[in-house]
């Protein structure tokens, strides 16, 4: 299979980077996520996890790809992706109360995530460990990327949205 690459974006920053999907190492996420480019949703910084922005979607496959090149120490550059259920978001320390996520029991959200810097660890004061699929690698432009999610940390996501799209 040739390589597959995607842009991801904070659209109201205007700043992107190029991501290589990794086929080899999640192909069932991978082909999930192309087949459903493209996404965008409102961008959120991450409380626990440090070094992440990522967006909420609705389920997009057919069925949840399985924990497929999993981790809980992403790099930066690492898109990962995850899968939960309303009632693990649902707690109002999360703020997705009144932001239109989609955030309710028995709702089944996918979060597509960016890391952007290093010592990043996936665990949950609430749920605990979370293992993401990591599915796929920024290649150019991480650095621009970092410094503008490094300004929605300081400056708020209000109004940013975050896009992936084939390149």
């Amino acid at each position: 299979m040739a390589e597959r690459f995607l842009e991801i974006s904070l659209d109201k920053r205007q700043v992107s980077c190029t991501a290589k999907l990794l086929d080899d190492r999640a192909p069932i996420t991978c082909a999930a996520v192309w087949d459903a480019l493209p996404l965008a949703g409102d961008v959120y910084h991450a409380k626990y996890a440090r070094n992440e922005v990522y967006a909420l979607f609705p389920p997009f496959a057919a069925e949840e790809p399985p924990l497929e090149n999993p981790t809980v120490t992403p790099i930066p550059g690492d898109l990962c992706y995850f899968s939960f259920n309303g009632t693990q978001l649902g707690s109002q320390a999360y703020g997705y109360g009144s932001t239109g996520a989609g955030v309710r029991a028995g709702a089944t959200l996918v979060d597509l995530a960016l890391f952007y810097e290093r010592n990043n660890l996936l665990i949950n004061g609430d749920l605990g460990w979370i293992p993401g699929i990591v599915w796929g690698q920024v290649v150019e432009g991480l650095d621009a990327m970092a410094d503008a999610c490094q300004d929605l940390w300081r400056s708020g996501a209000v109004g940013e949205s975050l896009s992936f799209r084939r390149a």
